[in-house]
C-alpha cells in the first residue's frame, strides 16, 4: 500500500487514457507553473543590478559575488534534503511553506540597509527555492499520470523554467533602470502572496500514513557535500582552480558525497535508496539534464561577456537581446512533451542535444562588429529550441516509473541536478576565457576566450547527444523511458 493517501476532497487523477486536463488540473498547472516561473525569475533578476546593490549597500567589488553565491549554496545544498522531506511530511506543506519564506524574504531583502541583511535575505531565498522545486514538481508529477498529460505538463514546466531565467535579466535591468534594485525583490511579494492563498484549495494534499524518521546521516553528509561543492565551483570562477580554498572545497566536498554513498548503502530508512541510484533511468536523465544546465546557463554568461565587452551593450540591451533566446525555450517546451510522445526520450533527447550543439558552435563565427547580433539572434533561438528538448526528456526520463510516494525524491534529484548545473557551468566556461585571453584586454582579446569557451561548450553538448544516443529504449512511454 502506498504511504500517501490523498485528500478526499480532490477530484481524482485522469485516467491514463485521457488526453484533456480537467478543469482542475488545469487550475494546478497555472499555479504551479507560474510559482516555478517566479523561481527561475529570482535566479538572474539581481544579475544585472548587482552594480547598482553593491552601491546602495556598500559591497565592496570582491564581496559582490557573494549576493548570487549565498543564494547558490542554499539552493543546491539543501535542494535534495528538502526533497525528500516533502515526502514524509507532505508536499503541498513544505510547498506553500517555501512560498512564505519567499514571499517574507524577498520583503527583507527589498528593505535590507546593510550587506548582511541583505545576504541573509538572499540565503532564506535559496531555502525557500530549494523547498518550492522539488515539492512543486513532485505536485506536478503527482497531478498527471505518466503518459501525454504528464509530458505536456513538463513540457511546459520547462519552457517557463527557462523563459523565466531569461525574462529575469530582462525584468532585473527593466525595474533597476526605471526604479530601483529593491524591485527586484519586492516584486515576488505579491505572486507569493496569491500563490499561498490559492493553493490550499487548489493543490491535492498527499500526507504520510507513517511518519518515517529522517536519515539524519545521509542528509549531513549530502548537504555538506554539496554546499562544499557549489562552494568551490564559484570559488573556481573567483580564485581559479588551483586555488588552495577552491581545491580543498572541491576535494572535501567529493569526500562527503563518496561518504553519502556509503551512508545510504547501509542506512534503514535512507534518504535516497541505493535503489534508486541504481536504475537507469534516473541515472541517464540527470546526466542528460547536468549537461543540459550546464551548456546553456554558462553561454548565457558567455554571450553577456560578448554583448557588452565586445559589442558594447547595456545591461538592458543585453536583457531584452536575451528575449529571443526566451522565445526559444517556450517553444521548445511546447515542442518537448509532443516529441516525446511520438518519438521517446531517447530520440528526443539526441535530437535536442545536435541541434543545441549546431546552434552553438557556429557562434564561434562571431565578430566585433555590430552586424554578428543577427547571428547571435538566430543561434540562441534555434539553441533554446534544442536545449528545451533535452530538458523535457531529462525531466520525463528521470521521473517516470517511480510510484508516487517517491516522486518527491525523483524530483528532488532532478532539482538538485539543475542547481549544481546551473552553478557549475559559469566557473568551468570563466576559467576558459581567462586561460585564453591571459593578461590581454580589448574586444578581440575578450573574443578570443569567447570563442574557445564556445568551442567547449559545443563539444559537451555534442557529447552529451552521443551519450544520450546509447541509452537503450523505443519509441513511446514509458517504455522509452526504461
Amino acid at each position: 500500500m502506498s504511504a500517501f493517501r490523498t485528500a478526499p476532497t480532490t477530484a481524482p487523477p485522469a485516467p491514463p487514457s485521457a488526453s484533456r486536463m480537467t478543469g482542475r488540473q488545469k487550475l494546478v498547472l497555472v499555479l504551479l507553473l507560474g510559482a516555478q516561473f517566479m523561481i527561475a525569475v529570482d535566479f538572474s533578476i539581481l544579475n544585472v543590478a548587482l552594480p547598482a546593490v553593491g552601491a546602495g549597500l556598500g559591497f565592496s567589488l570582491a564581496h559582490l559575488q557573494w549576493i548570487a553565491t549565498s543564494f547558490a549554496l542554499a539552493a543546491a545544498g539543501f535542494t535534495l534534503l528538502l526533497g525528500r522531506v516533502a515526502d514524509l511530511l507532505g508536499r503541498k506543506r513544505l510547498f506553500v511553506g517555501g512560498m512564505v519564506l519567499l514571499g517574507l524574504s524577498s520583503a527583507l531583502g527589498g528593505l535590507a540597509t546593510t550587506p548582511g541583511v541583505l545576504l541573509t535575505a538572499r540565503v532564506l531565498q535559496g531555502l525557500a527555492t530549494a523547498a518550492v522545486t522539488p515539492a512543486g514538481l513532485a505536485l506536478l508529477t503527482t497531478a498527471f499520470r505518466e503518459g501525454p498529460l504528464r509530458e505536456r505538463a513538463l513540457g511546459l514546466n520547462g519552457a517557463l523554467m527557462s523563459a523565466g531565467f531569461t525574462a529575469g535579466a530582462v525584468l532585473g535591468g527593466v525595474l533597476t533602470d526605471l526604479l530601483s534594485w529593491r524591485w527586484a525583490f519586492f516584486v515576488n511579494v505579491p505572486v507569493a502572496a496569491l500563490v499561498v492563498a490559492l493553493a490550499p484549495s487548489v493543490i491535492a494534499d498527499s500526507r504520510p500514513a507513517v511518519r518515517a524518521k529522517l536519515d539524519v546521516p545521509g542528509a549531513v553528509t549530502v548537504t555538506g557535500g554539496l554546499l562544499l561543492l557549489v562552494f568551490g565551483l564559484t570559488q573556481a570562477g573567483e580564485t581559479g582552480w588551483a586555488a588552495p580554498t577552491t581545491l580543498a572545497a572541491l576535494l572535501a566536498g567529493a569526500a562527503l558525497l563518496a561518504g553519502f554513498v556509503f551512508v545510504e548503502s547501509r542506512a534503514a530508512a535512507p534518504l535516497v535508496p541505493v535503489r534508486i541510484l541504481k536504475r537507469r533511468s534516473v541515472v541517464r536523465g540527470n546526466a542528460t539534464g547536468l549537461i543540459a544546465f550546464v551548456t546553456e546557463t554558462s553561454l548565457v554568461f558567455l554571450l553577456t561577456l560578448y554583448l557588452q565587452e565586445v559589442l558594447g551593450y547595456s545591461p538592458l540591451a543585453t536583457g531584452l537581446a536575451f528575449g529571443v533566446l526566451g522565445i526559444g525555450t517556450v517553444t521548445g517546451g511546447m515542442l518537448g512533451g509532443r516529441a516525446v510522445g511520438r518519438y521517446g526520450t531517447r530520440r528526443t533527447i539526441v535530437l535536442g542535444g545536435v541541434v543545441q550543439a549546431a546552434a552553438t558552435l557556429s557562434l564561434v563565427a562571431l565578430g566585433t562588429s555590430g552586424g554578428w547580433i543577427a547571428l547571435l539572434l538566430a543561434a540562441t533561438f534555434v539553441g533554446g529550441v534544442g536545449n528545451m528538448l533535452v530538458i523535457v526528456g531529462f525531466m520525463v526520463t528521470a521521473t517516470s516509473g517511480l510510484p508516487d510516494e517517491e516522486q518527491g525524491l525523483a524530483t528532488g534529484l532532478a532539482a538538485m541536478t539543475q542547481q549544481v548545473g546551473i552553478t557549475m557551468g559559469i566557473p568551468v566556461m570563466s576559467a576558459i576565457v581567462t586561460a585564453r585571453t591571459g593578461s590581454a584586454t580589448g574586444p578581440d582579446a575578450v573574443l578570443s576566450g569567447i570563442s574557445a569557451a564556445v568551442l567547449v561548450n559545443a563539444a559537451i553538448v555534442l557529447a552529451g547527444a552521443l551519450l544520450a544516443a546509447t541509452f537503450p529504449g523505443r519509441r513511446g512511454t514509458p517504455a522509452s523511458t526504461r
